[in-house]
């Protein structure tokens, strides 16, 4: 979506800047379904405390996100040396301090959440000043890229795969995908956007890991985050549910990332204005 950007295609509608916008408010509707749903599962007790915890680890994520991005918006004062490297210390250091202690405190859910919301309103607060801290982020995240897909990726064991799991979770995400492709076509209906526009918006919907590059980095994150959760709890009910989950996730990432990076290199060029 940058280099259709800079090279000037869609901007006049600002079509590259929308997709990738509604890739973060996507990344923050996920997280918090996600830790709501993980919440309840791990929880013991009535049905109905289990989903108003798993609600509570989101309404605490949310808040603990909103106060330490506000702090960060403070801190360091802008007369400090070295501000860039103090600030993505501070920003790295507080997301790890946040997904660390959620886990201590045994709301796992919740610490995911903080880190993303904490890095938004952080942003929010730097402005035109968050450009140096990003780029040093994305040089961090060039280097630990392979590192997180390759634990992800280490802990799925071919042997333990059974072929209707993999053919389920495969008509599981097509199925996904066609609602995700006429869902996206439908709602952009009186946007001003053209026929070939509303298509190309449709398209890049299509992938789960390659419209933002914080959409991999979730998808490999908490794809296992049940199954560590269920091996800490030795159920071995819950842990075969999680390998279930982790599979779906590296389903996705493997069937949607190819076809989105073909579908926006490819239509971008064809469809949309310069």
């Amino acid at each position: 979506m940058l280099l259709l950007q800079a090279q000037g295609l869609g901007v006049a509608k600002g079509i590259p800047t929308l997709l990738m916008a509604a890739g973060s408010l996507d990344d923050v509707l996920a997280i918090a379904g996600f830790s709501a749903c993980l919440g309840s599962s791990f929880s013991t007790g009535p049905t109905w405390m289990s989903v108003l915890r798993g609600l509570m680890e989101v309404g605490g994520g949310v808040l603990a996100g909103l106060l330490l991005g506000l702090l960060l918006c403070c801190l360091p004062s802008q007369e400090q040396e070295d501000l860039v490297l103090r600030r993505t210390l501070l920003l790295l250091g507080l997301s790890v301090f946040a997904v660390f202690f959620s886990h201590v405190m045994g709301v796992a859910g919740a610490g995911g959440l903080c880190a993303l919301v904490l890095a938004f309103v952080a942003a929010l607060g730097w402005r035109a000043e968050k450009g140096p801290v990003a780029a040093v982020v994305g040089r961090l995240w060039d280097v630990l890229q392979p590192l997180l897909f390759g634990l992800i990726g280490a802990q799925i064991i071919l042997e333990d795969l059974r072929a209707a799991t993999v053919g389920l979770g495969v008509a599981c995400i097509t199925v996904g995908l066609a609602t995700r492709l006429l869902a996206t076509f439908l709602l952009v209906q009186g946007g001003g956007f053209s026929l070939r526009e509303k298509i190309f918006i449709a398209l890049a919907w299509l992938p789960k890991a390659t419209v933002s590059p914080s959409h991999s980095l979730l998808q490999a994150a908490i794809g296992s985050k049940a199954l560590d959760m269920a091996r800490e709890e030795g159920d071995g009910t819950k842990e075969g549910f999680g390998l279930v989950l982790l599979t779906l996730a590296v389903l996705a990432i493997l069937i949607t990332a190819p076809m989105g990076a073909l579908a926006i290199g490819l239509a971008g060029p064809r469809l949309l204005p310069r």
